[in-house]
């Protein structure tokens, strides 16, 4: 398999990778044909899957309107992905010139795209990092310099708190982070759940079982545990809903059966 001038030396092509499935669905082109194969599979159970990673797009943007709008101007983005179009930096720097990006993503090629993309951007850092090692994120000097975390910031945790098992203890992960950020500061957050998906959970189930074949298992948690990592947080309205119910732009009737997968929400640091 030839490797493409954007894919880094030492990475594994011949291995699925969720930041490029992720990628493949929303219509991009940084992935592989064993990404696309995997993808395929997953949507021989969930077609919809593409609509469901659109609609978390747009929530995700929605939710950084408001917080520019709510004068925070700092974002910390964690399993961040590769850049698509509308992504934190586009949208939050589009509202106002003074918005700073961290994003932080384990994937080289979501690392190596991330800083080409940001090439010549003063104001926005790629960090390769992970969740489950809080401090590594948060101590890091790249952070520290263009952060101040002693003002409120948003953390968005994305279509990421799903990838991590209940033995990673995300909860612990998600505790740490909160408590290092000011008073005022918001998080971003969606998850996936059973909850929501037009199709019989033993259907939806198949998807899932893809995940754990390429050893990325897809924890898909109830409304109920999703809602335990606002924990320190209070709910923004309309609280913690499907992603086209969450502050919609148009009415979220018209959307595809499959983009109410799944939860969303904002919470602020009181």
């Amino acid at each position: 398999m030839e490797r493409p001038a954007w894919a880094p030396q030492g990475i594994d092509i011949s291995m699925p990778s969720v930041s490029r499935i992720y990628d493949y669905y929303l219509g991009g082109s940084h992935n592989f044909e064993v990404d696309r194969e995997a993808a395929r599979k997953a949507m021989e159970f969930m077609p919809g899957l593409p609509k469901i990673m659109q609609a978390n797009r747009a929530f995700m943007r929605r939710a950084v309107n408001y917080a520019v709008s709510e004068g925070v101007t700092q974002f910390l983005d964690i399993g961040s992905g590769i850049p698509t179009f509308g992504n934190v930096h586009e949208v939050a720097q589009k509202a106002t010139a003074e918005s700073r990006v961290v994003y932080v993503d384990h994937d080289p090629v979501a690392v190596s795209h991330s800083r080409a993309v940001l090439d010549g951007n003063e104001q926005a850092v790629v960090l390769s990092a992970d969740l489950r090692k809080p401090r590594q994120i948060l101590d890091n000097p790249e952070t520290t310099e263009l952060l101040d975390l002693e003002r409120p910031v948003a953390l968005l945790l994305v279509a990421v708190l799903h990838f991590l098992e209940d033995e990673d203890d995300p909860q612990s992960a998600v505790a740490q982070l909160r408590d290092a950020l000011a008073p005022g500061s918001l998080i971003i957050l969606t998850h996936a759940s059973y909850e929501g998906i037009p199709v019989p959970e033993e259907q939806a189930g198949g998807a899932v079982g893809v995940y754990q074949n390429i050893r990325r298992p897809l924890v898909m948690r109830s409304r109920e545990k999703i809602a335990r990592f606002f924990e320190g947080y209070e709910m923004v309205e309309p609280g913690l809903v499907s992603m086209p119910h969450w502050r919609p732009d148009t009415p979220a009737e018209q959307e595809d059966p499959y983009a109410f997968a799944g939860f969303a929400g904002v919470g602020r640091k009181a």
